[in-house]
């Protein structure tokens, strides 16, 4: 039977401050609903799918990943879609792992929670690092554990990193960060120049070098502390491995300046919620600026207003301006990793119709 949503997760809503008026919402379209899932109707009911066997190492899991820009209705559309095809939702959001971190991160309401279970959200703290080998890890284990109960895997989220690795099967160098190798080499790129740092980078790993712009001074550091650690080129250890699945990709899509304005309301309704009063009770529970959380997207444009060196209106315009430049990024990278992606516009979209469109491709596999 499907699933019905009596699995709590934890929570509390926020309280909501006077002074943002709220758009009117029309119910049903994926494109008026930002932080709230729609009401069921009958075109999100519960359907019948072909029974998914638990994973026996040799027939594929069944992945749907519904991806997009920050704002484009995500997690609005996955979750009457995963309730309705018992399914269960793991994030793939590199925001959205950290705890405390909830209105700035856009993290699904607690109502959105309790209706299908989630997973990869609330997962560390924001002083901890959490890197891309460990959220492979968690996903691919997630992914297999929902598929064992019988449930839908969904992959939901925008980060590109985490759903290319997922999907793709990245190899991940398991190298921890050396600050001392790192200080060096940054040291060695101040000194002699970017261009330098790369010749370096050439000499132990030309494919790196091949594909690391000499300009992007992280990534070739990176490369160079990951060879000087193991003596094996981060070529050679990023090899891929696709993983077991078979892969339904939706992607959302909108015009630009209407996705601009989607994301002028959703910040609206952070300020609305509370979003600055959240960073003031992470700084009140002793993260500081230098955490890898505090610098993210919503958090770390507030820090000079804290300190007093800009206006509260200088802070919200840092945020929607960072945020447009986030998504143009994102787009860059859906675009250059697009392999099957079937991309659908929110106006256009309802829950009901991608419930249809999942269980015809889970029915195609069936036969």
């Amino acid at each position: 039977m499907p699933w019905t949503g009596n699995r709590a997760h934890p929570g509390a809503s926020q309280p909501r401050a006077a002074g943002v008026q709220t758009p009117e919402l029309t119910p049903g379209r994926v494109s008026d609903l930002i932080t709230e899932p729609p009401v069921a109707d009958e075109d999100t009911q519960p359907v019948t799918l072909p029974e998914l066997e638990p994973a026996t190492g040799t027939a594929p899991i069944p992945l749907v990943v519904i991806l997009g820009p920050t704002a484009c209705g995500k997690t609005t559309l996955s979750i009457p879609v995963a309730r309705a095809l018992n399914g269960e939702i793991i994030s793939a959001d590199s925001r959205q792992i950290y705890k405390y971190m909830d209105i700035g991160t856009a993290k699904p309401t607690p109502a959105g929670r309790a209706a299908v279970p989630h997973h990869l959200i609330d997962v560390v703290t924001p002083d901890e690092t959490y890197t891309l080998a460990q959220y492979q890890r968690a996903a691919y284990s997630a992914i297999e554990n929902v598929h064992n109960r019988g449930d839908l895997p969904l992959l939901v989220g925008g980060t590109g990193q985490y759903l290319t690795a997922v999907i793709e099967g990245w190899g991940i160098p398991e190298v921890p960060p050396n600050p001392d190798r790192r200080a060096e080499l940054q040291t060695y790129a101040d000194t002699h120049g970017a261009q330098a740092l790369h010749d370096r980078l050439r000499q132990y790993d030309p494919a790196a070098a091949d594909r690391i712009d000499y300009r992007n001074v992280r990534r070739v550091i990176r490369a160079l502390e990951v060879y000087m650690e193991t003596g094996t080129p981060i070529t050679v250890l990023q090899r891929k491995q696709p993983p077991p699945y078979t892969i339904l990709q939706l992607g959302l899509t909108c015009p630009r300046e209407v996705l601009y304005e989607r994301i002028d309301t959703r910040i609206d309704h952070m300020l609305q919620a509370g979003l600055l009063d959240e960073v003031r009770r992470l700084i009140d529970r002793g993260y500081t600026w230098d955490c890898p959380a505090m610098s993210g997207l919503g958090y770390g444009q507030w820090r000079p207003y804290l300190e007093g060196k800009i206006t509260f209106e200088d802070a919200v315009a840092a945020i929607r301006r960072d945020t447009r430049a986030f998504v143009r990024r994102q787009y860059t990278w859906f675009y250059g990793h697009d392999d099957g992606i079937t991309w659908l516009d929110p106006a256009e979209t309802t829950p009901g119709t991608v419930i249809k469109q999942i269980s015809q491709w889970l029915a195609t596999r069936e036969t």
